[in-house]
This record gives structure tokens, sequence and C-alpha cells, in this order.
């Protein structure tokens, strides 16, 4: 977290306090309820800085989450499906964020396209647990990550907005 823009998007996300994560039913439901307000807070942060940037929902038990995210570039708005699961030693493991149509596209991403996280998100993510939650995940390791990614992928051509591909002919 090096810029003053950084600190102050993360210091508004409401921090978790209940070291639970899905193998313990009673306490994971404490945490998910404190997962949704930090997202929600986080969620209508970005809306009143006009920085809305993904959707997230979850299954019901709360350890699948998939939706929406986007990035803006050249004023065209690149939008990509995201998934991931909570890990059953959660909150000490982070979740593993996968952008499934990029996979292949970066040297920063793994099978399955699931995006490279591990030399800055996940020591930080470490150093916080069990503070840190989703809504981080999202601000510290997604957002950050389709800063960097999505124009060096369009640059090189690798990622096209929606209005410039072409429409398969019919013959």
């Amino acid at each position: 977290m090096s810029d003053e823009a950084t600190r102050r998007t993360v210091s508004d996300i409401p921090l978790l306090k209940t070291n639970s994560g899905p193998r313990d039913r009673e306490l994971w439901v404490q945490r998910l309820r404190e997962e949704y307000v930090s997202l929600i807070k986080y969620v209508e942060n970005n809306k009143t800085a006009d920085n809305d940037w993904f959707r997230l929902e979850s299954n019901r038990e709360g350890t699948r989450w998939f939706g929406k995210c986007w990035y803006v570039h050249e004023l065209l708005r690149y939008e990509f499906d995201v998934e991931f699961d909570v890990p059953a030693t959660y909150p000490a493991t982070a979740p593993e964020v996968a952008l499934p149509e990029l996979e292949g596209k970066t040297a920063k991403m793994y099978r399955g396209g699931r995006i490279c996280l591990t030399d800055h998100f996940k020591p930080l993510w470490a150093r916080n647990v069990p503070r840190f939650g989703l809504a981080h995940l999202m601000a510290l390791g997604l957002g950050p990550w389709l800063a960097v990614e999505i124009p060096d992928l369009v640059s090189r051509g690798l990622v096209t907005h929606k209005e410039n591909q072409q429409a398969p002919s019919a013959s």
C-alpha cells in the first residue's frame, strides 16, 4: 500500500474480527456476516467515488463467489467473469481469484485463469489475518492486478473491446 489513495480506500473498508473459515460452521456464519458488511461498505464507497468496478455474489454457504469485474481503459469498458472459492483454511489462506477468459494471456496468471497475487498481495494478507476479508482481496488484489494487466493486454492485442470484435459471418 504505497500511495495515499490506496491507504484511504483501504482504511474505509471495515476490518473483520472473527477468525473463522468454512469448516467452523457456527463461527463461519458470523464471519460471513462481517464479510458482507465489509463488501457492501466497499461497494458503497466505490459508487460514491464513481469507481464502481465489480459485482459479486456467493452460493448459499458463502464458499463460492462469482460475478463480474470491469476495467475502463481509454474510455472503453472491458468486462470479465470473476470467480473464487474460499479455501478451507480461510482466513489464514487468501482465496485465489480467477478470470477464466484471460487464461493463458499473461504470465501473471496460473492454470484456470487464477491471477498471480503471490509477490505483493499474499504477504500483506498474511500480516493482516484475520482482519482482512474479501473486500480487501478485491481492493488490494484484483483491483491493482487489473490496473496493471488490462492496459498491457489491450496494447498487445490480446484483449479487445467487445464492440471491436468481428461478428461471425453467416455462411
